[in-house]
């Protein structure tokens, strides 16, 4: 890719809610080997004896190895990781977008499952689940306390093999089972509509491997819906990244060609890249160029882009490279900051590590990590304000985060203090009646952000938040 880089394993950007958090590049190992610092090998060494002596019962080798590996490569990054068989095949299974399981987009809620939403045609789907229904076992196993991963886990598994989940649904005051027979779930990255006359809105909610093939057969459905569209609403809310290649491929589709999308810069000469809107960085082995079938008027259609705190690294790269080449108008919230870059390298048929290799850069040659892209018009997340978007974690407040490499974002009291009005508003919402508290659905008419949006491209005057404003950084000091 580029013509620098050899193609080794995935590539892919994002950050996870528990889920996949990664921006991969591929690169060619060293020809030659880092000297080893002898003393402190030989220390790792006494203690690998020390407890093999010494601790209360037998521990075995591979566990204390791979347990050494882990924790090694996790010091370094937040985003950095040790993969053994059963994880390396998870992350795989991630950046496909097919998993084997029940098709339920979950989260964690007073240490029990929630359904956030099931996968429209799913198992889960047809089972009857709905939003907001608690999972209080699986199997035999009580989900209370339970890792949020290690409960995705138990519903996982084999095609045709069934698990039997215990919900809890509150609007109804009952609980009951639900035996669930798992199949392969597809999931759908890509939704558009046409929301009125003239005016579309297609949003991605994370880069997978179906990501631009569906993209380009929504933009298709749209123009043959309305061959007039005389305005685009791009929707990256949320959207935690993925894939590399469908992050320049989507930047692609609305650029000229041949411009930079977003550039590369690491210790190793392989990671110094560059990314341009031409097929050769994003196509698959397979195939021509998955873009030509795009109506023309997609590279001059008026754009806005909506961001928020949840929006990362792929996400990132293309509001960047929109916003740099001014392309479209970024609406929304300073996202989320994740611009650095992992290289997935195998060190075995089935384990491996993803190590942070590079830092990425919009076409301007700014580094998002840290910080994020800024956009050029701050929108509240709702006509009542953005109170709950200081309870967002960004890549700034994960522990051990990479800097930006052009200085340090500044500790921000005023986000503390934001973030603890936030929590006593959640509780207090936490009170009201299910239907009153539900945030409105991406795309619809209750959409306060998509709205804003709407009124950009027609001209309109524009809500602006009067309380959002850009976080700065500071230089180190020497």
């Amino acid at each position: 890719m580029g013509h620098k880089l050899k193609i080794a394993g995935w590539v892919s950007v994002g950050v996870v809610a528990g889920a996949l958090t990664t921006v991969s590049l591929q690169t060619v190992a060293r020809g030659a080997m880092t000297p080893l610092p002898l003393e402190e090998i030989q220390q790792l060494s006494a203690v690998f004896g020390l407890v093999k002596t010494d601790y209360v019962e037998p521990v075995d080798d591979k566990k204390l190895i791979t347990d050494a590996i882990s924790g090694m490569v996790a010091s370094l990054d937040p985003h950095s990781q040790y993969f053994d068989k059963k994880s390396f095949k998870e992350f795989r299974e991630g950046t496909s977008g097919r998993f084997v399981g029940v098709g339920i987009e979950i989260t964690q809620e007073d240490g029990l499952i929630k359904v956030v939403s099931p996968i429209e045609g799913s198992p889960a789907f047809r089972a009857g689940l709905k939003p907001n229904d608690l999972i209080t076992q699986i199997d035999e196993t009580a989900v209370k306390g339970l890792a949020l991963n290690d409960a995705v886990k138990r519903m996982r598994g084999e095609p045709n093999t069934k698990v039997t989940l215990t919900i809890f649904r509150k609007d109804e005051s009952r609980t009951f089972p639900v035996t669930i027979t798992r199949e392969e779930i597809k999931t759908q990255s890509v939704k558009g509509k046409v929301i009125e006359p003239g005016y579309a809105w297609i949003r991605l909610s994370q880069f997978q491997e179906r990501t631009v093939d569906d993209f380009v057969r929504k933009i298709e459905e749209i123009y043959k819906q309305d061959p007039n569209v005389k305005g685009l609403v791009l929707d990256l809310r949320n959207d935690p990244g993925g894939l590399l290649d469908a992050a320049v491929a989507i930047s692609a589709a609305f650029l000229p060609e041949n411009v930079t999308v977003v550039t590369t810069n690491g210790q190793l000469a392989e990671s110094k890249s560059t990314y341009k809107a031409a097929p050769e960085y994003y196509q698959r082995r397979s195939g021509g160029d998955p873009l030509r079938r795009l109506p023309a008027a997609i590279k001059s259609v008026p754009m806005v882009v909506l961001v928020n705190e949840g929006s990362a690294s792929a996400s990132e790269i293309v509001a960047g490279a929109l916003q740099d080449h001014k392309r479209a108008t970024i609406m929304g919230s300073q996202t989320f900051g994740k611009g650095s870059v992992q290289t997935v390298r195998p060190l075995g048929p089935d384990t491996g590590i993803k190590l942070t290799t590079a830092r990425y850069y919009t076409p301007s040659g700014k580094s998002i990590q840290a910080k994020g892209i800024v956009p050029d018009v701050m929108i509240d997340e709702s006509e009542e304000g953005n109170v709950f978007a200081a309870l967002r974690m960004r890549e700034a407040d994960l522990d051990k985060h990479l800097g930006s490499g052009q200085g340090e974002e500044k500790k921000d009291a005023a986000r503390e203090k934001a973030r603890e009005e936030a929590r006593k508003r959640l509780e207090e919402e936490a009170k009201k009646p299910a239907a009153d508290r539900k945030a409105p659905e991406f795309g619809t008419d209750k959409d306060f952000q998509l709205v804003q949006a709407l009124n950009q491209l027609k001209g309109r005057p524009v809500l602006v938040s009067k309380t959002l404003t850009e976080r700065k950084e500071e230089k180190k000091e020497n």
